[in-house]
């Protein structure tokens, strides 16, 4: 189990970061691809059919977390 994923569940509206975000992916094997134009990552899974999309903005707001959050379970359970 991550620490930091678990962090964030607990306190999604903390001072996260995009590093944050890619570090938690990488524990996952879950993409995360830098924009090429715009502010915003794309992640995604190959078990999952959907992308979730975190702007580059810090702080990342809840809602953003709380969805990535939501997404790493998703691929955890599949």
């Amino acid at each position: 189990m991550s620490k930091r994923l678990e962090a964030m569940r607990a306190n999604p509206a903390g001072d996260w970061t995009i590093r944050d975000v890619e570090a938690v992916c990488r524990e996952f094997d879950v993409v995360c691809t830098p924009p090429r134009s715009g502010s915003h990552y794309k992640i995604k899974h190959p078990s999952q059919p959907d992308m979730l999309t975190v702007p580059f903005r810090r702080p990342i707001k809840q809602t953003y977390i709380r969805r990535l959050v939501s997404f790493i379970d998703k691929v955890r359970s599949s």
